[in-house]
């Protein structure tokens, strides 16, 4: 059985806790390898040596820090393809997704290219008698990502990449249901020219997170997962004196006008209700059609292209559509809320309790499954199930269905579908969602803008990525500046460049 370990001071070691956890194939339901646990004592240890490591990582300038991410930028894309095969092996995404998930990260990657002019601060000459003010921003230390299961590459590199841009070292868990994606970041990363302690990968469980949580050296803690996990972490780390930005779960809202073009909406909801099979913060997991004749065309549209999907291994072929979900457990959760679904009174327009694939019957597969007429009492509307369903809400009115939105309790993102300029900027004025997609399903931003939801998505003031992150990474020093002497005689007639 393959042992995997963890990524300390630039090399790959085992770990000497005795504790493991199983890492599955979700395709067939079979264990494929066992992921070290870190003990306190080398979650301690790692620790302090990315602490030393730190003090000249964050005293280089910012151009030598950007060219090591020019090339870590140049060897992820040159290893898209062993990255991709990474996620979907333990993941159970297919192969276009998972150089997705790969794309979506490296595009974080490529911004901290440009750290120095994101690292600049602010200047003002005479502010007062012989008197400069000027701000600079600065590195907080060693800081900490606990990332999760359903983007194994993608929000790592989120994670790291500004910390690390921004002159701090980073201590990056992993999930250890998808480890072996993130140590193989760390690879490229050092084989890019970042110093050994830099980054340290710390496979853990709940030891691990308390342990980081509760380390006096680390500054700030960034997390992504379930709302119950982000609330406890933003509680603890706020209690120990640490920066925390934590992002939760989702139940993500797409609203259907009548003047909508329906058929490129349907396109739409399949792609982002099943995508990846639904384990995406962003997924739309409730369709909201406005009027009775726009649901029953809504719903007359989805039907025959969700029974068109394919599903299957990722190694089954570059056409399948999804695949597995992570674990058996996220299996039996999933069919128990479609089974609350028909209880509770929603009708089952399509039905993936039963999916069996040859050869696969022990894999982790949900098919895809359509409810209509779902109500906000349901459990199937009120919990995120994470997973291939898709709930249509029907709204009398667009107001009903803002409303729907607005009630909800989680508030990462949100689509409208309308031909009419004036409703779609209403909407985007009004909803009370971080991110809004206007005739766009996943409004996941692009890398120079920033992400990050609202309500209970999310705990802590600052977003992922874009220039939120390089705030949330750094502290800013403000200088004020007197100098009483005159100029000094002296010149130099050679250009320097700078180093």
């Amino acid at each position: 059985m393959k042992e995997i370990g963890h990524w300390i001071n630039g090399k790959m070691v085992a770990g000497t806790s005795g504790k493991f956890a199983d890492v599955y194939n979700p395709a067939t339901g079979e264990i494929q390898a066992r992921v070290a646990l870190a003990s306190e004592a080398e979650l301690a240890q790692a620790i302090a040596d990315a602490e030393k490591a730190q003090l000249k990582w964050g005293a280089t300038n910012p151009q030598r820090r950007a060219r090591v991410f020019m090339e870590f930028g140049r060897l992820i894309n040159a290893h898209m393809d062993e990255l991709a095969e990474l996620v979907s092996r333990e993941h159970g995404k297919t192969l276009p997704d998972a150089r997705g998930d790969v794309q979506r990260g490296l595009e974080v990657v490529e911004v901290c290219m440009g750290l120095p002019n994101l690292l600049k601060g602010e200047f003002t000459d005479s502010a007062g008698p012989g008197i400069d003010l000027y701000s600079m921003r600065q590195a907080l230390g060693v800081v900490a990502g606990i990332t999760p299961f359903n983007f194994p590459a993608m929000i790592p590199l989120w994670k790291m990449s500004p910390a690390i841009a921004a002159g701090n070292a980073m201590i990056l868990k992993p999930s250890e249901r998808c480890p072996s994606t993130a140590l193989r970041l760390a690879e490229l990363f050092k084989e890019a020219g970042l110093p050994d302690g830099v980054l340290q990968v710390v496979n853990g469980d709940k030891l691990a997170v308390d342990g980081l949580l509760d380390s006096e050296t680390i500054q700030a803690v960034g997390f992504v997962g379930s709302t119950p996990i982000a609330q406890y972490i933003y509680g603890r780390a706020a209690t120990n004196g640490k920066r925390a930005q934590c992002f939760g779960g989702a139940k993500n809202h797409m609203l259907i006008m009548p003047d909508a073009d329906i058929e490129k909406a349907a396109d739409a909801l399949i792609g982002a209700g099943y995508g990846a099979a639904g384990e995406r913060c962003m997924a739309i997991s409730v369709a909201v059609p406005v009027g009775q004749e726009t649901a029953d065309k809504l719903v007359a549209a989805l039907l025959p292209r969700i029974e068109k999907l394919k599903v299957g291994p990722y190694t089954a072929g570059e056409d399948i559509d999804f695949g597995p979900v992570i674990t058996k457990a996220s299996q039996e959760r999933i069919l128990g809320l479609i089974n609350s679904g028909v209880d509770q009174g929603a009708k089952l327009v399509v039905d993936g309790r039963d999916l069996k694939l040859q050869g696969y019957e022990n894999g982790f597969y949900v098919g895809a499954t359509l409810f209509d007429d779902v109500t906000p009492d349901m459990e199937i509307y009120k919990q995120e199930i994470f997973g291939p369903v898709l709930s249509v809400v029907r709204a009398g009115n667009y107001e009903d269905a803002l409303q729907l939105v607005i009630d909800n309790e989680y508030g990462n993102g949100t689509a409208i579908y309308t031909a009419d300029g004036d409703t779609a900027r209403d909407f985007a004025s009004r909803v009370n969602v971080g991110m809004v997609g206007i005739n766009f399903p996943i409004p996941v931003p692009l890398s120079y803008y920033t992400f990050g939801g609202w309500k209970k998505s999310a705990f802590g003031d600052l977003n992922q990525y874009g220039p939120d992150a390089f705030r949330f990474y750094t502290k800013t020093k403000t200088v004020t500046a007197r100098w009483f002497s005159g100029i000094k005689d002296g010149a130099a007639l050679n250009f320097k460049a700078l180093d």
